[in-house]
């Protein structure tokens, strides 16, 4: 069996830009051209004034060049970018991918040290590039001019010593057409499915492939008016290319802990690898699996048969996955990821994830890695060969963003530590080169989900910087003002509806991190765009002063809420987002934006007692025509609460209303009791249709697990903490059957969806009480929760460093490397200077 890389190798993925990096690789100006496949140059004379021009299909190409050394030194700085993305390997091992997506006019570079690939003598680069074509979940296309980008380009270059290597047209190009998308199945498609011939790809690609039918790179040039046919970075539609603000991504190479093989039955037949898998497991009522283990030694079926291999993560894993065969050229390896068992004999609805992949053996030296990063739990097999297949091993190599420090929380309450895990690890799969919302069926990242990704990472990691990309990446509006739903990918590309609460969620990020951080001028940046979505809803107001009718999709929560006529939901979120953007107008002296924004929330306040019921001791969600809706749900209560709009005395009232477990019932509008997406109550939302299948007036919608944050942010200000912690227990019932993580919804939807994982943050806010106690976690406040339990411990990211508190029935004990205010179980707050203190308690 061939030596595998690990995932933790040094040179495995690009890092940010390091100090130590030379001048002339951190200037606007790149010295590399931008080089391709094709001569896109126009014919002489033409002329172009803005016009878009075509572009290309999907493609995958091979680019190399060749470069001596002497010796090699200490350091061999690089940087590249590609559209859409490349794989670089230096020697035959990888040394990088990226970039990290971005918007088109927005992209990144990364740097890359190829010192400890390099040799003495010849060193052979070589660069895979891939352009999708058409924008996916995580990519969305160029506004292409006639020469750039509507096609795969690369620019290169590296600080040889005595030289500079620069991407130019010394550099050879390979097509081999090895790599292929099938098309578009109905459903949801999000990663791309990529099939690989290896049968047309030579077995040393990775090294050069001397012998392969190699030929000459094109630079590209632009070409419109005034671009002076520049060739070489800052240009359109690229702009300045910017240095990768986050860092590397890696992981462990994982391999399954169960492999079941099922004997030779007819293979079902689709030019699509997903879909003929599923159709084969959907045709067979019982599959026999019987368990075995690598290396796998398959004997062929008869005629038109297949095998079929399950294989058991064990847990919910993402990265890129890797196999290694030997078998007669041609065979062929069909593949489908899944996060939840397969139903034998059960054909899956039309809105199941398609996810998988195609290789087909070339005979010798067959190893797959994907490109594409992939989550899944269990993965199906079906194998057609003519002879015998011998599996050597099939393994994911992960891919993500990891968690750094040592930040932790114990406690005496076994359910509790697990859901703190239960949330970092949900959270982990869902760091990528961006918060997403699932790493399984899209990896789309979507602006308000990430909201409780980041405070999550502000809550257990010392790096802080995808936190900060989540607020950068979603700062992308339309030209109303209004943020797309999801950001990079074929929703924002198509610049069609959006969530407009789904900014309202981004803004709030974006005032967590005003708390949390001390980059006041990142967060000056962003304001602009914040007042732009508030000022969005303004056209909307009533004359009572709230929120009306107000278009697009309004999705609040996957919960069934009711926002069509006057919303007190959205007429809250907004008012927590005046509230604020006034703050943060405030700490930055723009004290004209301050006043605005504070007059709006008046005038909501007071037109917001129109959706107050006394008997109930609530909000009712909406008012249509007038007329008081008697629909109430957890989320109309909480967010009255967190956005000031319900004065303090109503609070206690409300939580009692909310938080009754005899009053919840689980409702939503788009999910089914069968796991999954309910495409009658889809079709129904489309016609307009909502049916209120609950006692509207005694009982309460349950918020489903996104909301849970604003749910307990309100039950937190109420002081009922008590109550917060007994309502997080509710997601234990994720955590079951080896998943250990959170899933999207009570009863359906994905079984990871990093928008669920609000206990984490709230074990280290409200249990062990850390939170800034000024902007800028210039001071911490630590208010622990006393009573709640009988013991707890943690430690805190700060921009300083771990904070670490202990508390139990004797004593609080609190080492911090800021100034802080502890709250004693009395209510007493005590200040105290950086440093470790131990306050009896008995």
């Amino acid at each position: 069996m061939s030596e595998r890389t690990p995932a933790s190798a040094p040179a495995s993925a690009p890092a940010s830009t390091p100090a130590s990096t030379p001048a002339v690789l951190r200037d606007t100006r790149w010295q590399g051209h931008w080089i391709g496949p094709r001569d896109t140059r126009p014919e002489q004379g033409q002329i172009v004034l803005g016009t878009a021009g075509e572009r290309a299909g999907f493609g995958r190409f091979l680019f190399r060049t060749t470069f001596d050394l002497d010796t090699v030194p200490e350091s061999l700085p690089a940087r590249i970018t590609a559209d859409s993305r490349y794989t670089v390997h230096l020697n035959g091992h990888e040394a990088g991918r990226g970039p990290i997506r971005s918007q088109p006019r927005r992209l990144t570079y990364d740097d890359l040290q190829l010192a400890p690939l390099a040799v003495p003598g010849e060193n052979t680069l070589v660069v895979t590039v891939t352009y999708y074509g058409h924008a996916n979940s995580f990519w969305m296309p160029a506004a292409a001019n006639p020469t750039l980008g509507g096609d795969a380009v690369l620019v290169f270059e590296a600080d040889l010593g005595d030289r500079m290597l620069v991407s130019d047209e010394s550099w050879q190009v390979l097509d081999t057409g090895a790599w292929q998308l099938p098309g578009s199945m109905s459903g949801l498609d999000g990663v791309p499915v990529e099939c690989l011939d290896a049968r047309r790809l030579p077995a040393d690609w990775r090294t050069g492939a001397p012998d392969a039918d190699w030929r000459p790179a094109h630079i590209v040039p632009t070409s419109h008016v005034g671009s002076l046919a520049r060739s070489q970075p800052p240009t359109d539609p690229y702009g300045p290319l910017l240095p990768r603000p986050i860092g590397p991504l890696g992981g462990d190479v994982v391999t399954p802990v169960r492999v079941s093989v099922a004997p030779p039955a007819e293979a079902a037949g689709h030019p699509h690898p997903v879909a003929r898998v599923r159709a084969h497991l959907a045709g067979l009522t019982d599959w026999d699996l019987r368990d075995t283990a690598f290396p796998l030694v398959l004997e062929p079926g008869g005629a038109g048969q297949a095998r079929h291999v399950m294989l058991d993560m064990g847990r919910v894993v993402c990265g890129l996955v890797r196999l290694e065969l030997s078998a007669a050229p041609g065979t062929q390896i069909d593949l489908i990821y899944r996060e939840l068992p397969y139903p034998p004999g059960v054909p899956e609805p039309g809105t199941a994830p398609n996810t998988g992949a195609r290789y087909i053996a070339r005979g010798t030296d067959d190893r797959f890695e994907a490109f594409e990063v992939n989550g899944f739990r269990y993965l199906h097999a079906l194998i057609d060969a003519d002879g015998p297949v011998r599996v050597e091993y099939v393994e994911v190599r992960e891919h993500l963003y990891p968690r750094a420090g040592n930040a932790y929380f114990r406690s005496s309450d076994p359910e509790l530590d697990a859901l703190y895990a239960a949330g970092v690890r949900t959270v982990a799969l869902n760091s990528h080169d961006a918060f997403t919302d699932c790493p399984t069926r899209e990896q789309r990242a979507w602006v308000g989900d990430g909201v409780v990704h980041q405070m999550v990472h502000l809550t257990t990691s010392t790096d802080w910087r995808l936190a900060r990309r989540y607020l950068e990446l979603g700062n992308s509006p339309r030209p109303d003002g209004m943020l797309p739903m999801s950001v990079v990918g074929e929703i924002e590309a198509s610049g069609g509806v959006s969530i407009p609460d789904w900014a309202l969620h981004w803004l709030h990020g974006l005032h967590t991190f005003h708390r949390y951080s001390p980059d006041r001028a990142f967060v000056a940046e962003l304001a602009p765009t914040a007042r732009r979505i508030l000022a969005w809803y303004v056209p909307y107001l009533n004359e009572d002063g709230v929120l009306a009718d107000v278009p697009e999709w309004n999705l609040v929560d996957w919960s069934s809420v009711l926002v069509d006529g006057a919303s007190s939901l959205l007429t809250a979120l907004w008012a927590r987002g005046l509230g604020e953007y006034a703050e943060i107008s405030a700490a930055l002296g723009n004290h004209g934006d301050a006043a605005w924004a504070e007059g709006l929330w008046e005038r909501a306040r007071a037109g917001y007692e129109t959706f107050w019921d006394e008997r109930r001791g609530t909000y009712v969600d909406h008012v249509v025509e007038g007329v008081p809706r008697p629909e109430t749900s957890q989320a109309a209560g909480s967010a009255a609460i967190v956005s000031g709009l319900a004065p303090a005395d109503r609070w206690d009232r409300i939580i009692d209303r909310v938080m009754d477990p005899t009053r919840l019932v689980t409702r939503s509008w788009i999910g089914g009791a069968d796991g999954g997406y309910d495409e009658r109550k889809m079709a129904d939302q489309v016609r307009g249709i909502q049916r209120v299948d609950w006692d509207a007036e005694e009982e309460v919608v349950r918020a489903q697990p996104f909301f849970g944050y604003v749910v307990h942010d309100a039950a937190a200000l109420a002081g009922r903490t008590a109550d917060l912690v007994r309502e997080m227990r509710g997601w234990s019932v994720f955590l079951k059957d080896g998943y250990d993580t959170f899933g999207e919804c009570w009863g359906w939807g994905s079984p990871v969806h990093g928008w669920s994982a609000t206990p984490t943050r709230d074990l280290v806010t409200r249990v062990l009480g850390v939170t800034p106690g000024e902007a800028g976690f210039a001071r911490v406040r630590v208010a622990p929760a006393y009573g709640v339990l009988e013991r707890a411990e943690g430690a805190v990211p700060t921009p300083a460093g771990l904070l670490t508190v202990s508390f139990d029935t004797a004593a609080v004990e609190v080492d911090s490397p800021l100034p802080y205010t502890l709250v004693l179980p009395d209510g007493r707050e005590c200040s105290y200077e950086p440093g470790h203190v131990r306050v009896p308690l008995a």
